[in-house]
């Protein structure tokens, strides 16, 4: 999406190394790959990504190296349309190696730590600043100012350090990641504590069974995923959170949004990387008009 953006992703951008297998090799074991190959990846870049595939401009701040990999995972994003002004080019461009096996629609990931970004300050035209695990100590100084003019998305799939709720507008675990947080307890008591801690609008992932969201002026509902042929799940859910966002950049409620993210998630999942198979918007437009659920609007808890 060229021109001006409105949302800000901020924090990881990796060149993956991907191979698709038939089953996970046990310890010492040897499989044959059906494929191997790389590609950009990492949370919030790809969210970026699916951010302005769906029509919302958006740029993406993050550290990659003055290398090879950094050039590449930058192109990657300039060739979408992300501004990439706020990428910054020292350090080490982070580097994944993914086992994703076709059998059971699993992956094991090995990855570098990414380099943290510094964003000194927002830039005023942000509507949205969406983070994930990398980007969170730049953004999380702002939490704390109640006169910021941009809300903030937290992309919690993974683990957090010194994770604080209070000021988050929007945040986005998975159910297992919850669980981790709180306890083994019911999704409505998970989804409760998260809003104690603070977090005004709470979007819990739970894979192919889709979400529940809960807001202020949402109760809690379950919103359905959708069943589609799977070459890889890998990014699904990064792109989950991208498609979310633009949702709601585009004026979507909440459970609008959430249902749309769902089939953004799904559509990507056609592809083996995280990326090639994320819809446009007319195309996710076309998808739900053609696998409406029995229950578009969700089902309340």
């Amino acid at each position: 999406m060229a021109g001006p953006w409105e949302v800000l992703c901020v924090g990881a951008a990796n060149l993956d190394t991907i191979a698709l297998v038939d089953v996970m090799p046990r310890t010492d074991e040897r499989v044959v790959a059906h494929a191997i190959s790389q590609h950009p990846g990492g949370p919030a870049s790809t969210a970026a990504v699916a951010v302005a595939r769906l029509g919302v401009g958006v740029a993406f701040c993050g550290r990659v190296g003055a290398d090879a990999a950094g050039q590449l995972v930058t192109a990657s994003l300039q060739a979408e349309g992300v501004d990439t002004t706020l990428v910054e080019t020292d350090g080490a461009t982070a580097q994944s190696v993914i086992l994703s096996c076709r059998e059971s629609n699993t992956r094991a990931i090995a990855t570098l730590v990414p380099e943290p970004p510094r964003l000194p300050a927002v830039p005023p035209r942000a509507r949205w600043v969406h983070v994930d695990h990398a980007g969170y100590d730049a953004v999380a100084p702002h939490l704390a100012d109640p006169g910021r003019a941009f809300r903030i998305s937290i992309d919690a799939g993974n683990d957090i350090a010194g994770l604080r709720l209070a000021g988050v507008d929007l945040f986005v675990p998975t159910v297992e990641a919850l669980r981790r947080r709180y306890g083994a307890l019911p999704v409505p008591d998970l989804v409760r504590h998260a809003h104690d801690e603070g977090a005004v609008t709470v979007v819990a992932t739970d894979g192919g069974q889709g979400c529940y969201v809960s807001a202020p002026d949402v109760p809690l509902t379950h919103v359905p995923g959708f069943t589609v042929e799977v070459v890889s799940t890998l990014g699904a859910g990064d792109v989950f959170h991208g498609a979310l966002v633009a949702g709601l950049a585009h004026g979507f409620d909440l459970v609008e949004a959430a249902r749309y993210a769902n089939a953004v998630a799904a559509l990507s999942c056609r592809a083996l990387d995280g990326r090639s198979g994320i819809p446009t918007f007319d195309e996710v437009t076309r998808f739900l008009l053609d696998n409406g659920p029995q229950n578009p609007q969700g089902a309340t808890q």
